[in-house]
Formats: C-alpha cells, sequence, structure tokens
C-alpha cells in the first residue's frame, strides 16, 4: 500500500506531514516513521507529522509530532507552522486557524508566504552562570558564545544535551551570539535528529526570551538569524516574570508531494 505524504520546510527546518484524517496511519509504527525520515534511506526529514480531526470544535485539526528517531515529542514550532501551511493548502481553513498540539491550543495566522504561530506561556526561566534554562514547549538550553560561525555545534551541544544536566530525557541545545541590539544568531542542535538542524522554532523563542529576560536586549520584537533564513519572535514580559502573547513568524514553504509504500 501506498500513502500520500507532503515534504514542507520553515527555514530549512524539513518535516514530513501526511493527512491522517481517515486515521489510516499506524502512529505505533516508530521504526516505520524514522525510516520515512531517514535521509539516506528514507524521504529525508527533521520531523514527522500527522494532521488529524480536532477533538474540540474550538479547534480545525489537531497536531501529531515525531522527531526524526520515530517517536512522539514535544511541540515543535516550525513543525507546526508547517502544518497550519498544510492545512491552509488544503482548504481546511481560509486565514486564521486554531488547532491542538501535545502542550496545548495553538492559534495561527497566515501572512502571505509566512505563518504566524502563538506559542505557549513561558515562565520558570533558570539563568545559570554559563546558560540559560527555559521551556518553550520543548525544553531549551540557551548559551551564548563568540565566534558562533566557526563553534562546534554538533560536539558540544551533543555533549551538553546526555550530560548529567539534563539526565535521560536530554534537552535541545542552542548556541547564541548577538548580531545587534534587536537581532541574534542562532544554531541548534536537536534532541531527537541528533544532529544540528537548519531551524528551531521553539529554540528560537527559547533564545529571544533568554536574551531579554537577561537584560542583553530591550526589545520585545526579536530577529533570529538561524542557518536556514530569518525568524521572528515577538512576546509581551508580565511584572510577574511570565512572557505572554508570544508569537513565532517566518515562511512555511510546500517543497513536493510523493507516494511511500508502507506494508499493509
Amino acid at each position: 500500500m501506498n500513502i500520500t505524504f507532503y515534504k514542507y520546510q520553515g527555514t530549512g527546518n524539513d518535516f514530513v506531514i501526511i493527512d491522517n484524517r481517515d486515521q489510516t496511519f499506524d502512529t505505533k509504527q516508530t521504526q516505520l516513521i524514522a525510516k520515512i525520515c531517514d535521509r539516506r534511506f528514507g524521504i529525508g526529514a527533521d520531523g514527522f507529522m500527522l494532521l488529524e480531526n480536532a477533538q474540540d470544535k474550538e479547534d480545525d485539526f489537531k497536531m501529531v509530532y515525531f522527531n526524526a528517531d520515530g517517536k512522539e515529542s514535544t511541540m515543535c514550532g516550525n513543525g507546526g507552522r508547517c502544518l497550519v501551511a498544510f492545512a491552509h493548502r488544503l482548504g481546511i481553513f481560509e486565514n486564521e486557524t486554531s488547532f491542538m498540539a501535545i502542550d496545548g491550543r495553538h492559534y495561527a495566522k497566515m501572512q502571505g508566504s509566512e505563518v504566524c504561530l502563538q506559542m505557549i506561556d513561558v515562565e520558570d526561566i533558570k539563568h545559570e552562570e554559563n546558560h540559560s534554562f527555559l521551556d518553550t514547549g520543548s525544553p531549551h538550553h540557551v548559551q551564548n558564545v563568540t565566534h558562533l560561525e566557526l563553534f562546534d555545534v554538533v560536539n558540544e551541544g551533543s555533549h551538553i544535551r546526555y550530560s548529567e544536566l539534563y539526565g535521560e530525557e536530554g534537552c535541545n541545545i542552542n548556541f547564541v551570539e548577538e548580531f545587534s541590539s534587536d537581532t541574534f544568531k542562532v544554531r541548534t542542535y536537536e534532541r531527537g535528529v541528533e544532529d544540528e538542524t537548519l531551524a528551531c522554532g521553539t529554540g528560537a523563542t527559547a533564545v529571544a526570551i533568554a536574551m531579554y529576560d537577561k537584560g542583553i536586549t530591550q526589545h520585545e520584537n526579536i530577529q533570529l538569524k538561524v542557518e536556514g533564513g530569518l525568524l521572528q519572535v515577538r512576546f509581551t514580559p508580565q511584572p510577574d516574570g511570565k512572557y505572554t502573547d508570544v508569537f513565532l513568524t517566518g515562511a512555511a514553504e510546500f517543497v513536493f508531494q510523493g507516494e511511500y509504500p508502507i506494508e499493509s
């Protein structure tokens, strides 16, 4: 049996998406998902997503996300933006939508070729001597470095991800360098992919909020230069240290459509 898949990318973060509203794809097929995401033996992607029917009348659809290793994972910001673009392509909504993901309800809207996605509120930010930690739908380690373009993201990121600091579950690791007062360069090592990716939406969100919370920037609308392009994060800081109205904006583009054989 063949399944129809759609390939999308958001600032270089690429995903395989399946319309699973008819529930034909078995989400327990961990090895199959990993094979589909494999860049040598499959289609190749940073992640795999299913678009499913919403369980609440307030939502238009449901997002189910898997890392490239085949395991269902936490929220993916760029994945969410690409799934919104896919749902729009299917005609599920016109301009604005809401959908359910593993970390709760998200609102989004189309802005030309870009998707503006509301992320979860962020609080409980921890600042250590050399890094910050916060959860933006997925856990993120944020560390300032110099000469980011020469930094060994894979080896340093892997070392921190598997260190005792984050235990068995691990963490996504972001290295950041200030470009200007409202712009930062970011490179990310993603768990589940176990490599550097060209972008990470929840990572860009984490960097923007961490830089503001540390007082490195005073801007509430921040540009993030990632390896695959440009992302924008805006937010509203609250007196109690919480960050609300968090929005991630960037391009989300259809790449191609195809058929993939699976055992029936």
